[in-house]
């Protein structure tokens, strides 16, 4: 099946979208889908954005956002002496990123992750957030996110970042 990736495509989840179907070979992530991220939308601890295609209410692939702060220590060093001695800096976290096993091999992975930057971006222009966190499930997904230029913290290796200095020069 060949997918139409169009950031019109992807939005905030709503009760019509089919998640009930939705596989992404993760048990976890599945039952996040289906039993609790319309939760979290609701008490707005996470904002959970979901690809689907014109006309059909099946959930391709999802994400969420949510505000967070990190330990400013566990930063690298190059980037702390730019930043201000804060104790702690707010960031935004990207919770879930979880594409059905459908829609695998046709870049909704990476359309997900771009859309859910410029989202992060956008509002960073509003609420401060110094970076886009990721907690990396196992190898596999650190990889991915390394391969778009995330860092990794220094005291937890699956915990990677992305500077949105580097965000912003990605949209300019």
């Amino acid at each position: 099946m060949a997918l139409l990736l169009a950031p019109e495509h992807i939005g905030p989840l709503e009760k019509a979208y089919d998640r009930k179907s939705f596989d992404c070979g993760n048990e976890d992530l599945n039952r996040y889908l289906r039993e609790q991220a319309r939760q979290d939308a609701e008490k707005r601890v996470a904002a959970p954005f979901v690809l689907t295609q014109p006309g059909a209410p099946k959930v391709l692939g999802f994400y969420t956002l949510s505000s967070s702060i990190i330990p400013a220590g566990e930063l690298p060093a190059d980037l702390m002496k730019r930043l201000p001695r804060y104790g702690q800096l707010p960031v935004t976290l990207l919770g879930r990123l979880a594409v059905d096993r459908l829609a695998r091999g046709q870049g909704v992975g990476e359309f997900l992750l771009v859309d859910a930057m410029r989202r992060s971006l956008e509002a960073a222009q509003q609420i401060a957030a110094m970076a886009v966190v990721v907690d990396a499930k196992d190898a596999q997904a650190e990889s991915f996110y390394r391969h778009f230029d995330f860092q990794p913290f220094q005291q937890t290796p699956l915990r990677l970042f992305l500077p949105m200095s580097q965000i912003a020069g990605l949209f300019a």
